[in-house]
């Protein structure tokens, strides 16, 4: 199907050409819109009851933490001052009530209440705003309008809150993907032409790059009418669209150029450019018309067959990195839902683009493919003669399956050593601290937790709620509280490490009243946790009926967050292992390959998520990367990264096993097939990775340490990929395992033959007897038989005589031969004037043979 397709793309190359370009300007106009529908958060479970806590208090209660927070800070003045108490409560009372529903400062309160509104030594206070508005948009565009009205006279304003520190987390995840797009940029450029050693080679996976960002942005966008996108998913079109856009195009330039030099050496068509030899214009012209018409099918049988292989192995490439990050849509969390769709989305529009926008522009270029051809990449003597079974990778394979136990023993040491750390690992929620650290937002609240009485405490909040909850009593009116909502929050004020609990809200509408815990601890210490875990396992009764009891905050939402990845995660483990087994199954007729596959991508991950904890938990990578280590990594980040990198390996694994698959239908020999499929993968595989690499590494370098994290996770797991698990943990393997690696159950051969995923380019070579290997070249014939020579110029007929009539046969004797007469003259023909003839020998009868399946169920053969 691919190989028509490829056919018909050369046909109607200008056809295509065109439409695709309208496409593009089309979906970069829509994919624009993206930029400004992005949702902030997203990384709680919605079943949680932490998040019904949060949503009650944004409905009934309102929030314990404030939409705004503005700091103000005096070097001559003390909050009891009168000008420090008029500068602040008139700037606050100028506040538009249209964009402001409620405003808290020191002055409104009394008692410890007020306490905790002004610094230790007296010279800084804030105040705490809440928004008007229902949703994240109005609540943004209503700061938008009273954030340069906050200024109060003689005093220094800093502005910070959930609201300034959601918006200026989405301006800066921007910032840093347009900054690493500009740093990655001109080493990219180098390195495609460096391997590629042509100019106009090494634009086309650029041109790739872009059309896959644009295409992720316009079905991102489309996305947005769906359900919320985060600004993360920004992040992963940008890096997925760029990496696997020039992946992809590298594979697939590389298998064209390799097939069109096959197609002109088998049909002897001189290289560069042949007609400047002839004197004369219209000679000239005549050799350049013949020399492009005796092209037209090689270059068309060169894309088909580019298409019927590296074409496939992209297609099934991308529907297995799908597959793996499909697993992401199996969380609730909303963050790992949509990067999930979005990354689907550049994947599939990067497949597009290498199997449709790629090969519309190789058919339109042919050899000019190779136009500004680097000195490394001209044709020589010495690069003519060359074994193409002697280069560095080919030896690098029959070492491996020489010695596979040393190999393996090495490689399993050095990434179990990797993965170490792991076993320590330690989950944290996001803060302000993974924003640089000039961040105006992250001062404020370091400021707040640092000089402020109980600053770093933020509360635990307790929801009771149920039918007997009283419908004339609220706590800000001072109405008597009935006795046993106040043993109850006696109760919770009694527990270890409380400081205070206090009623903090009530809604007769919903029925409920909310108790706000203050505590001692740090918000993820496992004090606070286990405090936690004590509220949530109380009981509250009233006249023998039992009320409902929900805890929300900031530990109970990071603990309910772990607890819904932990609940999900073996659901994605199940399901992305299953689809990558079934289409490697399709794909390579073969049950243990896509068993070791799913174990080598997991021992890849294992020494990425070490690398991290090393990295970030521990924080050995703080002074080179400037990020401030917090003693844990973001649980929704290592997700990413397991499907994303998941994905990537078996990316590079499927590439792999595919030409070695193919070396091996041809020859039947593991060894060699092994050896000639890393040959002729291995250095593609290793351009890939180095240019992946390139686009990842710049994310290393991002302002936000969530971004650092992705970056350094993904970067190693890339690097161990490529270099250790596909270069040496493969082969060897591979070797352990020899024949087989190709062993596929009886009764699943005749399912695979009826879902096998393969394409032949080439014509099938003579069937063999079983068990015995066919004798085939090592280039497969090509389908056309051309040899280009110059036109000749055209000679005037000469005149010949014609010919005489021969002479009639002589006639034969009996026994077939001339019989010459007495005369010299022969005798008439007299058959069987000696006697008839002897009889012919009977033939033995012929056996009856029959085709039938080979054993490995790889083709036919006789039987």
């Amino acid at each position: 199907m691919l190989a028509g397709l490829g056919r018909l793309i050369h046909r109607r190359r200008w056809v295509s050409l065109v439409l695709i370009v309208l496409f593009t300007g089309a979906a970069g106009a829509w994919g624009i819109g993206v930029l400004g529908k992005f949702k902030e958060g997203g990384f709680e479970d919605p079943d949680a009851s932490s998040t019904l806590v949060a949503e009650l208090g944004a409905t009934y209660f309102g929030s314990t933490n404030p939409d705004v927070i503005v700091l103000y800070s005096s070097d001559t003045m003390k909050v009891d001052d009168p000008e420090y108490m008029g500068s602040v409560v008139t700037t606050a009372a100028r506040l538009p009530k249209a964009q402001v529903s409620e405003i808290i400062t020191y002055w409104s309160l009394s008692g410890k209440a007020a306490e905790s509104f002004a610094s230790q030594d007296g010279r800084r206070t804030f105040i705490a705003v809440k928004l008007a508005g229902d949703t994240g948009a109005e609540k943004l565009e209503n700061y938008e309008l009273i954030k340069d009205r906050v200024a109060a006279p003689g005093l220094e304003a800093q502005i910070g809150g959930s609201v300034p520190l959601g918006q200026e987390f989405g301006s800066q995840v921007v910032a840093d993907i347009v900054r690493a797009e500009m740093i990655t940029a001109g080493p990219l450029v180098i390195l495609l032409v460096i391997l590629f050693g042509a100019m106009v080679a090494a634009m086309l996976p650029i041109g790739v790059a872009v059309f896959s960002m644009i295409g992720g942005f316009a079905v991102l966008h489309a996305v947005t009418y769906v359900t919320d996108v985060t600004s993360f998913a920004l992040e992963v079109v940008t890096m997925m669209g760029v990496g696997l856009g020039i992946d992809y195009s590298l594979f697939i330039i590389s298998r064209f150029r390799e097939e069109l030099q096959r197609g002109m050496t088998r049909a002897d068509i001189p290289q560069g450019k042949p007609w400047k030899r002839e004197k004369g214009r219209r000679a000239r012209r005549a050799a350049k018309k013949e020399y492009k018409r005796t092209l037209r099918p090689i270059r068309e049988a060169a894309l088909a067959g580019t298409m019927a292989t590296a074409g496939r192995t992209i297609v099934v490439s991308g529907v297995t990195v799908s597959a793996a990050l499909a697993g992401l849509l199996l969380f609730p969390q909303m963050f790992l839902r949509t990067i999930g769709l979005a990354g689907i989305a550049t994947v599939m529009v990067a497949v597009f683009g290498a199997t449709v926008l790629l090969p519309t522009l190789l058919a339109l270029l042919g050899t000019r493919v190779e136009g500004g051809r680097m000195p490394w990449r001209r044709p020589s003597a010495k690069r003519a003669q060359r074994d193409p079974e002697s280069g560095f990778w080919f030896r690098l394979g029959h070492s491996v399956m020489k010695h596979p136990l040393p190999y393996f023993a090495v490689v399993l040491a050095i990434l179990a050593f990797m993965a170490g750390p792991f076993l320590n690992v330690q989950f944290g929620s996001i803060d302000a601290r993974v924003l640089p650290k000039d961040s105006p937002t992250r001062t404020v609240v370091e400021t707040i937790k640092a000089e402020f009485p109980n600053g770093s405490a933020e509360p635990i909040d307790v929801v009771v709620s149920g039918d007997l909850i009283p419908t004339n009593w609220t706590p800000e009116e001072g109405d008597p509280i009935p006795p046993y909502l106040d043993e109850f929050r006696t109760e919770l004020a009694e527990l270890p490490g409380v400081v205070s609990s206090e009623f903090t809200g009530y809604s007769g509408t919903y029925g409920g009243v909310r108790i706000s815990v203050t505590h001692e601890y740090e918000p993820m210490d496992e004090q606070a946790q286990e405090l936690v875990e004590t509220i949530r396992s109380m009981h509250l009764t009233k006249d023998g009926y039992p009320m409902h009891i929900d805890v929300g905050g900031s530990t109970a939402a990071q603990m309910d967050l772990m607890d819904s990845l932990m609940e999900s995660l073996p659901k994605m483990a199940v399901a992305v292992g299953a689809a990558t087994f079934v289409l490697l199954f399709m794909f390579f007729g073969s049950i243990v390959l896509p068993l070791k596959a799913i174990v080598m991508n997991v021992l890849s991950i294992g020494a990425s998520f070490g690398a991290i904890v090393w990295g970030f938990q521990y924080g050995h990578l703080a002074g080179l990367l400037d990020f401030t280590p917090t003693g844990g990594v973001e649980a929704t980040s290592m997700i990413l990264i397991l499907a994303v990198v998941f994905g990537l390996s078996m990316d590079y694994e499927v590439f792999l096993l595919s030409r070695i698959r193919e070396e091996w239908d041809r020859t039947h020999d593991n060894r060699t097939a092994v050896a000639s499929g890393m040959q002729h993968t291995g250095s593609i595989i290793t351009s890939a990775a180095l240019l992946f690499l390139v686009v990842i590494g710049a994310f290393a370098f991002a302002g936000i340490t969530v971004v650092k994290l992705i970056g350094v996770g993904m970067f190693v797991a890339v690097v161990v990929d490529a270099l250790l698990v596909r270069s040496l943990l493969v082969p060897a393997t591979m070797r352990f395992m020899g024949a087989a690696n190709w062993w596929l159950p009886k009764p699943l051969r005749g399912l695979h033959a009826r879902m096998d995923l393969r394409e032949s380019s080439g014509f099938p070579a003579a069937a063999a007897p079983a068990g015995v290997a066919p004798p085939l070249p090592k280039e497969q014939p090509v389908p056309y038989t051309l040899h280009w020579e110059k036109p000749a110029p055209a000679a005037p007929p000469k005149r010949t005589r014609r010919p005489k009539a021969p002479p009639p046969p002589a006639p034969r004797g009996g026994n077939g031969s001339a019989a010459p007469n007495g005369d010299g003259r022969h005798a008439p023909w007299a058959p069987w004037a000696d006697g008839p003839p002897a009889p012919r020998r009977p033939r033995p009868p012929r056996a009856k043979r029959e085709i039938v399946r080979s054993p490995d169920g790889t083709g036919w053969t006789w039987k």
